[in-house]
């Protein structure tokens, strides 16, 4: 979480009671403490954004055949490599 004011937006956001309810308890189960609610929250809108975004990259990807998919992995992965190394080189040099 970021620690200035600048970094931080104030949400306003409506839920259950019952998820109220199950989040602060499972926040006091962990020794967790008011403050840490931001906190979690954020990390939870940041794993669903991921999963969500994933989840699309999977269906874009769904009709590439395995092999041209791991062709396609390879190649980026040794151009991304050889930059690393050129770089690396570049600074050890």
């Amino acid at each position: 979480m970021p620690t200035t004011n600048d970094n931080v937006t104030r949400w306003t956001v409506s839920v259950s009671k019952d998820t109220d309810m199950a989040l602060r308890c499972f926040l006091a189960q962990r020794g967790m403490k008011k403050g840490d609610m931001s906190k979690f929250i954020e990390e939870a809108v940041k794993w669903q954004v991921f999963r969500q975004t994933l989840e699309e990259v999977r269906q874009g990807i769904a009709d590439i055949p395995d092999a041209e998919l791991e062709a396609m992995i390879n190649e980026a992965t040794d151009s991304i490599r050889a930059e690393l190394r050129e770089e690396f080189s570049r600074i050890h040099a």
